[in-house]
């Protein structure tokens, strides 16, 4: 089994294209196969260098390994060019000589009509003599494949099942290479599958009705298509087809690995959106081949839930090793922990860690120990309320001999604070995190006050207190 992945580099990389990678990659694995990387670059006016790096950079970063070299389209004209002059010589490729202004007349009087827009194969079936008026004019041209008369083509989809697209509902017969050499894609792609010999090719269902030019194209030629299969696509919650153009930075790779992602949550997410194994929920890419089955692979789209996504990387976050999540956070700290000795730095990141959606969350989730914060107005009415025990917190945190190094024993004179007051929950605990930290949620209380220190733990909840006199 041969499987490949084949990016256009005409942009970022896409997460639809990572899964379809990853489903490719996959199903070569289950079976001991081979999995291929081909970067499709005939468009030589929109594809560029950068956008190739960054597809080779975010595979690596994901752990997508490929077999043997990247292939670029771009230097295989001369293997095109054998399989056009075949086709032309065969009477099942023909030159067009229609010009833009008679293309698009074509198209106002079919929309006038009401008719399917299309191609009428006008310059299928040329006179010698028209041909010969047309290169004496010195027309320009286009060279197009015969799909003959009107006729069913049928696949047997891995993931969708028995497919069937007429011929007529085609667009007429299509442009297989340009007047200037360049190859286009569904000609390519068949030539390049065909010489790599690829058995099996898993791409997205809007590519529905190529696979069925690219059918007609293995026919002409007289060679066996591969196995295909149809992956639904990726969907916004709002319906929309994710992508660079509406949904901006959340279509690709690079914003997750920015942010701090770890990129087999990204992968195992990515996997799980059109797939399940009916077991495990979180897997490496080795264990979900394992039993890889083409027929768990849902036809509905996919929703891309951020939500989930988190969850993941919350996931693969707890398994790290304190050492190595210090590693991973490194790059994104603002902060200087060295105010903390050791202990107390392990104990505060260990603290906060299960608050992490990603890296990138961390100074966001340290500030309150570095700066001091305004508190948002939402939550004031809860300093408000809570006056009496802000009061009464004071006087205990500020006595001479309160111990502010035992975590575990402030929280117990919170507690007993909170029994002689006769309150427990979120009209205790509210108020006090509120007052020294500006949020209603975070680490252990007691050490949040034990590593802010008795000066700067007196002086907001002092704060707080006067606002609440004001």
């Amino acid at each position: 089994m041969r499987t490949r992945i084949a990016p256009s580099p005409t942009g970022s990389l896409h997460l639809g294209t990572v899964r379809t990678a990853l489903y490719n990659q996959l199903l070569a694995m289950s079976t001991g196969g081979e999995f291929c990387f081909r970067l499709e670059d005939t468009d030589r006016t929109r594809s560029k260098e950068e956008h190739t790096d960054e597809i080779i950079r975010g595979f690596e970063w994901l752990g997508i390994k490929w077999h043997g070299e990247m292939l670029r389209q771009s230097e295989r004209d001369s293997h095109y060019q054998e399989h056009i002059d075949r086709l032309l010589s065969e009477n099942k490729a023909y030159k067009c000589y229609a010009t833009p202004e008679e293309l698009d007349e074509m198209r106002k009087q079919q929309r006038a009509n009401k008719e399917q827009e299309g191609y009428d194969n006008r310059s299928r079936d040329l006179s010698p003599a028209a041909v010969a008026a047309y290169e004496t004019e010195g027309r320009s041209w286009v060279i197009r494949l015969n799909l003959g008369q009107d006729r069913d083509i049928q696949w047997d989809d891995v993931v969708r099942g028995p497919m069937s697209i007429n011929t007529r509902d085609l667009g007429g017969d299509p442009i297989i290479q340009k007047g200037n050499g360049q190859v286009l894609y569904n000609f390519a792609v068949v030539v390049d599958d065909y010489e790599m010999q690829m058995s099996h090719v898993f791409r997205g269902e809007d590519h529905l009705t190529n696979t069925a030019k690219q059918i007609a194209i293995y026919q002409a030629l007289g060679i066996s298509a591969p196995i295909f299969g149809h992956l639904p696509l990726i969907f916004t919650k709002d319906r929309a087809k994710l992508s660079k153009r509406k949904h901006g930075d959340i279509a690709g790779v690079d914003k997750y690995r920015n942010e701090g992602y770890l990129p087999e949550a990204l992968v195992n997410y990515l996997i799980a959106t059109s797939y399940s194994n009916g077991v495990d929920e979180v897997y490496a890419l080795d264990h979900a081949a394992k039993d890889f089955n083409p027929d768990r692979i849902s036809k509905s789209p996919a929703v891309y839930d951020i939500d989930k996504l988190n969850w993941y990387n919350r996931e693969y976050m707890a398994k790290l090793s304190y050492a190595e999540l210090m590693q991973e956070l490194q790059p994104y700290l603002k902060y200087d922990l060295a105010k903390f000795d050791e202990a107390q730095q392990e104990a505060l990141i260990e603290a906060i860690r299960g608050n992490l959606n990603k890296f990138s969350d961390i100074n966001q989730n340290l500030v309150y120990f570095f700066e001091d914060e305004p508190i948002e107005e939402k939550l004031t009415k809860f300093i408000d309320e809570g006056a009496n025990v802000l009061q009464e917190l004071y006087k205990l945190l500020s006595a001479d001999d309160f111990d502010y190094s035992d975590a575990a024993a402030i929280k117990d004179a919170i507690n007993a604070l909170g029994e002689k007051l006769e309150l427990k929950g979120k009209k205790l605990f509210w108020p006090i995190r509120i007052a020294i930290s500006s949020r209603s949620h975070g680490p252990d209380l007691g050490l949040v006050i034990s590593l802010l220190g008795r000066e700067k733990v007196l002086e907001r909840l002092s704060q707080c207190m006067n606002s609440v006199r004001s």
